[in-house]
């Protein structure tokens, strides 16, 4: 189950800046890949040093720098110091609690979007963070581990399919977002399997195992609402930015993606109230259970009440008590006792109480 926070004592006291990595590390080296691009040649680099990268900050081609790994402050430094960035975004690119957001530093724009991923094993929500470092003719992408849902974007830039070699890298930036956005629907899904699933369980026989069930995916509907919110404030901010690094032509495909987080986080919304109706439903079905035990030992006692009166009066040690002498007066008593508990049955069943 993923963490609402993250841990961030190791940067208390730090000066403003201070490269300190926050979050798990996912994997032991950092890898960088090159993309580089235009509308007659593609060529993919898989370079030994980060300083390989430099070149491509000048490139009249559009360059997709991918690096996996962000605890290696070093690395981040260089290519920062190289590409003149900030460090202060430095420092919220190795703190992967961030929140997603956008900000313009005139030369380049700063993006941080959650990828949202279902882990196959207990069909959890796993997210990791995504810094986009958008500049003229480059595009560099922070990701915490190997593995991603880039691979749509990937194969059109390889085979040359749509127009993304056809045109800048703020549309590469827009396809990466996009692909994180679309994978969010992939995810809902799943939870929607899930929760129907636990819909079924509630109705016809809810144990405790559903309610932890649903708090777990209570929790993370909440964790999803916090990752997937702030993301609707961040493609507006794109689509009516000023920056020259967003050309006319792309912004209505991130009007788009805008219409697509709003889906995203409606059904997010409706899912987060299913969820609570589904517990009030478990706790009155809780209290229908307990009800109908009661009932049903109520309907038991009260059968019993005359049977008890019955057999205490001919417990009573008195020497003249009527049929206490005759041969049929035990099964006479044991007669009117059956008489009287199916009298009381059918007049139960009349009322509609059994």
């Amino acid at each position: 189950m993923p963490k609402l926070t993250k841990k961030r004592s190791k940067k208390s006291g730090l000066a403003p800046g201070a490269m300190v990595h926050i979050g798990e590390q996912k994997i032991e080296q950092t890898k960088i890949t090159i993309i580089d691009y235009d509308e007659s040649q593609f060529q993919v680099k898989t370079p030994d040093s980060c300083e390989e990268c430099f070149p491509y900050k000048d490139k009249p081609s559009v360059s997709w720098i991918n690096i996996d790994g962000i605890h290696q402050p070093e690395v981040i430094e260089k290519i920062g110091a190289a590409f003149g960035l900030h460090p202060l975004l430095l420092e919220d690119i190795m703190n992967t609690d961030q929140r997603p957001k956008m900000e313009d530093y005139d030369s380049y724009l700063f993006i941080v979007l959650k990828m949202l991923t279902i882990n196959p094993k207990d069909k959890s929500v796993a997210s990791e963070q995504v810094s986009l470092v958008l500049g003229k003719n480059f595009v560099i992408s922070f990701q915490e581990d190997v593995g991603d849902v880039f691979d749509a974007v990937r194969d059109r830039i390889k085979n040359n399919k749509g127009r993304i070699r056809k045109s800048g890298a703020d549309y590469l930036a827009y396809s990466l977002i996009d692909a994180i956005v679309d994978n969010y629907f992939v995810v809902l899904e799943s939870i929607g399997d899930r929760v129907e699933s636990l819909e079924d369980e509630l109705v016809r026989d809810p144990t405790e195992n559903t309610m932890r069930e649903i708090h777990k995916l209570k929790r993370e509907m909440l964790f999803l609402r916090k990752s997937v919110w702030p993301l609707r404030e961040v493609i507006g901010s794109l689509e009516k930015s000023d920056s020259e690094l967003v050309k006319e032509h792309t912004e209505i495909y991130l009007r788009d993606i805008y219409d697509h987080t709003i889906h995203v986080i409606d059904s997010i919304e409706t899912f987060r109230d299913v969820l609570s109706s589904m517990i009030e439903i478990y706790l009155s079905s809780l209290s229908h259970k307990m009800n109908q035990v009661m009932k049903t030992l109520t309907i038991i006692a009260t059968i019993f009440m005359p049977l008890t009166f019955l057999a205490g009066i001919y417990g009573m040690n008195f020497n003249h008590i009527p049929f206490a002498d005759r041969h049929w007066g035990f099964y006479s008593i044991w007669g009117l006792s059956l008489i009287i508990a199916l009298t009381m049955l059918v007049y139960f069943r009349v009322r509609k109480w059994v």
